[in-house]
């Protein structure tokens, strides 16, 4: 119960600094999505079980708040928590550079298939723009870390996390 808990708290805390950064960055023109740091973060410290949710509500909160397509954002979210998985055999989560890395790529990843998605059940575009990617990509790869830091400290490896 009281995991479950720590990850509403920490779900209050992603949606403000998302919601912070996103306003922030977006006079310079970059789209910095934390959200999808966050529950990239939330898979690489919870089980399967209790991390594709916990994808899957993160970008759904994005789609209640959007005027696009709903459902792309939770469509997004659950195949790149599906990615982090794939890779959690592989990187090792608790180092920085993987952090930095899985969230920049996912992030460009995350971009290209909202706006192929919103492309093919549209018929229109929404592409952010390249720099506008990329130096959103960079800002969340940058603050990753301290992002996973905070996940694996609040949820200090409770019943629904990994034992890795």
């Amino acid at each position: 119960m009281w995991s479950f808990v720590k990850l509403i708290f920490l779900f209050l805390v992603a949606t403000v600094v998302h919601w912070a950064f996103a306003s922030s960055f977006s006079y310079w023109g970059l789209s910095v999505n934390m959200l999808l740091a966050f529950a990239a973060a939330f898979c690489a410290v919870l089980k399967p079980s209790f991390g594709y949710p916990a994808a899957f509500v993160c970008g759904l909160f994005l789609d209640f708040f959007g005027t696009k397509l709903f459902g792309n954002n939770a469509f997004t979210f659950t195949v790149c928590a599906c990615i982090v998985y794939g890779l959690a055999e592989r990187f090792d989560f608790d180092a920085v550079f993987p952090q930095m890395v899985t969230v920049f790529g996912l992030t460009v990843f995350a971009g290209v298939l909202n706006s192929l998605l919103f492309l093919w059940f549209t018929s229109a575009s929404l592409w952010p723009g390249l720099w506008s990617l990329l130096g959103g990509s960079a800002i969340g790869g940058v603050l990753a870390p301290a992002v996973f830091w905070l996940v694996r400290r609040t949820l200090n490896k409770g019943p629904v996390c990994r034992q890795v």
